[in-house]
């Protein structure tokens, strides 16, 4: 008997909502329901505040690369039964959410390795891309650390310096 397989992306001008999100990836067959909601924090960087976000995507392209990493999720955790990822366009205030992703599958170790990996692609490989606004009225377009076309560096994963962190 073969098990019946979603996959939903989402991108919207509108609020985000999680319940949403979850109620599309339930499942009788699943006891685990894994969930992401990354915020719009306020982030400081050179003694400006950031007030908010706002998002542009490529749409097409961005479908396709989500199309993409379910198929590698799937591949790297078989028993992942539905994958839903809402991520908001356009202006996010600080507080506001800006991506809703849910996984569900029978035991929640599949789910949660899968979640983690699915935050961490579509932040490399989904072109979504982000300008933050500051209040001193600047704005300046950010690249995520993760993204393969980013001119960052990836910080290590564990820096120490005699014993404190850098």
């Amino acid at each position: 008997m073969s098990k019946e397989l979603s996959d939903v992306f989402k991108l919207s001008r509108d609020w985000l909502s999680v319940q949403e999100v979850v109620d599309s990836v339930s499942s009788p067959s699943c006891g685990a329901i894994s969930v992401f909601i990354g915020t719009t924090r306020e982030d400081e960087a050179d003694g400006r505040k950031v007030v908010g976000l706002e998002y542009e995507a490529y749409e097409p392209m961005a479908q396709s690369e989500f199309n993409k990493l379910c198929a590698d999720i799937r591949a790297r955790w078989q028993s992942v039964t539905h994958i839903c990822v809402h991520h908001r366009l356009g202006w996010v205030k600080v507080g506001e959410t800006s991506v809703v992703m849910a996984i569900s599958s029978p035991h929640r170790h599949d789910g949660q390795q899968a979640i983690q990996h699915c935050i961490s692609q579509l932040k490399a490989n989904v072109p979504i891309w982000k300008k933050e606004f500051y209040d001193t009225q600047e704005v300046n377009w950010k690249e995520n650390a993760e993204c393969s076309w980013s001119n960052q560096k990836k910080p290590p994963e564990n820096t120490l310096s005699e014993g404190k962190p850098k």
